[in-house]
C-alpha cells in the first residue's frame, strides 16, 4: 500500500494520541526507518506496557488460545498470557502484514471489537499494527479489505531533521551525526532489487554502535597482517550501507583522520587529493564541491553577486584541476540528477563549457 499523504516521525506521536485512543491504527513505511521504535515511545509516553505480537512468527491458536473443559463440561478458550492482562496496555501487531491470511483473519475481533473469545482488552488499551510495504521487497502480503477497513492507515516517512534531532541526545558517534548534517539525502535510500545493504535510520545507528565498538583502533595503521582502521572502516559502511553512501562515508572519515577539507581546496591552501588510494576521499570531496555549488550559486545569473561571480570563476579552476586526475570523478560534479535534469545552474554549466578551454590553456 502506498500513501498520497505521508508524516515524518516527529509528527506520529500527535496523531497517535489522537487516533489509536478511539481506533486501532496501521502504521506503514519502508524497513528501517523506526516504525517500532516510535510505537514503544508512544507507549511509554502514556505510561502503559508495549506488548509485541510479530506477525510472523505467530500461528492462529498463539492468539485464540488453547480450548479448557470447564466444571459444567464445557469448553472455553483460554487467551495466552501476553494478551490477557488485567491492567491496560498497548498491543502492538508488529509485522501484521507479513502474517498468514489466517493470522490475518485471527485478529479481526482483536482489533475492532477488542477481544478474543470471552476475553475483552481492559479499557485504556490501544490497538496499534505496523507493516513494510510490498513495493520495499520486504515479506508483505496482501491485506484483506475487511481488515484494511478495521485500520486507520498512516504513512510514514524517514525524515533526516528529526533523525539528527534525536540522534544528537542519544550517543549517536560523531562522524555519522557530523556526515549525516553534511548529507541528510544519504539517510535513507529505497531498497535495491538485488540483496545488498542499504541505507536507512536502523543501518545508521548500526554503524554508530559499530564505532563505538572499536574506538580509537579504527585510526590504527595496518601492520603484522591485521588490517588497519581505513580497512576496517570500509567493512564496516560497505556492511550497513547503500554502496555509494559507504563511499562518500568513508571518504569523510578519511577527511576527518586527516584534517584535509573541501573549504582549504577552495581556499587554495590545499589541492585535489591525487593518489589512487585516496579515490574514495576524492569522490567524497568532489560530491562536497557539487553539493556547495548547489547550494551557493543561484538558479538565475541576474542574482549573482561580485562575490559569486568569484566563487564561479573559482569552481570552474577546481573543475579543471579536477579533470586532470579523474575526467570521471569531475563529470560527477556537472551531471544531471538522478531525474534527469540539470543540477547546477544552467548559466553557470554554459559558462563552465564556454571557459574551460582557455582555463586549460592558462594552466599549461
Amino acid at each position: 500500500m502506498q500513501g498520497a499523504v505521508t508524516v515524518s516521525p516527529s509528527q506520529v506521536p500527535e496523531l497517535l494520541l489522537g487516533l489509536a485512543t478511539v481506533r486501532p491504527v496501521f502504521l506503514w513505511g519502508a524497513p528501517g526507518i523506526g516504525k517500532s521504535s516510535l510505537v514503544r515511545e508512544f507507549a511509554d509516553s502514556l505510561g502503559l506496557e508495549c506488548v509485541s505480537l510479530i506477525g510472523t512468527q505467530l500461528a492462529p491458536e498463539d492468539l485464540v488460545g488453547v480450548p479448557q473443559i470447564t466444571a459444567d463440561g464445557r469448553s472455553r478458550f483460554c487467551p495466552p498470557e501476553t494478551i490477557a492482562r488485567d491492567e491496560p496496555y498497548c498491543l502492538f501487531l508488529d509485522e501484521l502484514n507479513a502474517a498468514t491470511p489466517d493470522v490475518q483473519k485471527a485478529f479481526y475481533s482483536l482489533i475492532l471489537d477488542r477481544r478474543i473469545g470471552s476475553y475483552e482488552l481492559p479499557p485504556g488499551s490501544i490497538v496499534i499494527g505496523a507493516g513494510n510495504r510490498a513495493t520495499d521487497g520486504a515479506l508483505a502480503r496482501p491485506m484483506a479489505s475487511a481488515l484494511v477497513n478495521r485500520l486507520v492507515h498512516v504513512h510514514l516517512r524517514a525524515s533526516a531533521t528529526d533523525w539528527l534531532t534525536w540522534a544528537a541526545g542519544n550517543g549517536i558517534h560523531p562522524w555519522v551525526l557530523d556526515h549525516l548534517t553534511d548529507r541528510p539525502d544519504h539517510l535513507w535510500s529505497a531498497p535495491p532489487k538485488s540483496e545488498e545493504p542499504f541505507s536507512t535510520p536502523r543501518a545508521w545507528h548500526m554503524l554508530s554502535d559499530a564505532l563505538h565498538s572499536f574506538g580509537p583502533t579504527l585510526a590504527e595503521a595496518p601492520s603484522g597482517g591485521r588490517a588497519g582502521g581505513e580497512e576496517t572502516l570500509k567493512v564496516l559502511a560497505h556492511g550497513l550501507l547503500t554502496p555509494q553512501h559507504a563511499v562518500a562515508f568513508c571518504g569523510y572519515a578519511k577527511i576527518v583522520r586527516n584534517a584535509y577539507g573541501l573549504d582549504a581546496i577552495i581556499k587554495g591552501d590545499a589541492r585535489w587529493p591525487n593518489r589512487l588510494e585516496d579515490r574514495d576521499l576524492l569522490y567524497y570531496l568532489a560530491d562536497a564541491f557539487r553539493g556547495r555549488l548547489v547550494k551557493e550559486l543561484p538558479a538565475r545569473k541576474e542574482h549573482v553577486s561580485p562575490q559569486l561571480k568569484q566563487t564561479a570563476y573559482r569552481a570552474k579552476s577546481l573543475l579543471v584541476q579536477l579533470a586532470e586526475i579523474s575526467v570521471e570523478v569531475a563529470q560527477t560534479v556537472i551531471a544531471d540528477g538522478p531525474d534527469g535534469n540539470p543540477v547546477l545552474p544552467a548559466w553557470f554549466l554554459i559558462e563552465a563549457a564556454r571557459d574551460m578551454p582557455r582555463l586549460v590553456e592558462a594552466r599549461r
